[in-house]
């Protein structure tokens, strides 16, 4: 575990792994952190096979510091490509899961040079524009933020104006996405937060050619079961194979 602080004075909390290989880098979803279920397995099978792996926590998530409410999704991309700056060389994987799929793919537009790869766990892209109803975003234009009830625990979870109108800013479905490397999409067909559509039209815009979409019928948005667990890791395995 470590620290690294930003230009600003933030310190954003990590865990490290050496190894051979590209390093696999992984990207939490909203409300999530580096000691999600996935991240721990990955990390596990990383030791296992002497593969490099970076988990790390947003700012405002986690270990790391700052407030929730704080953040954007322009600063938890600036985040995740401080650290792969940062703490990684040569070429990396990142897998993202849910807000993180999508953040994902901007880290690969914005280092092409160094992402060799992406696995998207229910990615969201333009999750801003499609996952939230018409009253809720006149709410948040209006009142500045939204409360909503979490999963996690009783204290709802803030969304803000400046969040929404960073991810809206950051939207990508409406055109080609240039990205060229292979890229795998995991979703379950049972995914109420992010249907599993989104993955499909998200590979129909992806430039690259070799996208695959794998689809979990009886699965869920978390895809964090044993057996889902274990598609991710062979996943990884065979997308480190071609590299």
């Amino acid at each position: 575990m470590g620290d690294l602080t930003r230009a600003d004075g933030a310190t954003l909390a990590y865990a490290r792994r050496d190894g051979t290989g590209p390093t696999i880098v992984f990207l939490p979803g909203f409300m999530s952190d580096m000691t999600g279920s996935k991240a721990l397995a990955l990390d596990a099978w990383a030791e296992r096979t002497g593969r490099p792996c970076l988990r790390f926590d947003y700012a405002g998530c986690g270990a790391s510091g700052g407030r929730f409410e704080d953040q954007t999704l322009a600063g938890w991309l600036a985040d995740a490509v401080l650290m792969i700056d940062s703490l990684t060389q040569g070429p990396v994987v990142l897998i993202g899961s849910s807000m993180g799929g999508w953040l994902m793919l901007h880290a690969a537009l914005a280092r092409p040079d160094r992402v060799a790869g992406l696995i998207g766990i229910a990615a969201a892209p333009d999750y801003t524009d499609w996952g939230y109803t018409q009253d809720q975003k006149l709410e948040l234009l209006s009142n500045g933020r939204l409360e909503l009830p979490s999963p996690y625990g009783t204290d709802p979870t803030v969304v803000t104006r400046a969040f929404w109108e960073s991810g809206e800013a950051l939207r990508l479905l409406h055109a080609s996405i240039a990205i060229d490397c292979p890229v795998r999409l995991l979703h379950g067909q049972r995914d109420t937060d992010v249907p599993w559509h989104h993955s499909t039209h998200l590979a129909a815009q992806l430039r690259s050619a070799d996208v695959q979409v794998i689809l979990v019928k009886d699965g869920d948005h978390r895809l964090s079961r044993e057996q889902d667990i274990g598609l991710l890791l062979r996943t990884t395995e065979t997308l480190l194979e071609c590299l």
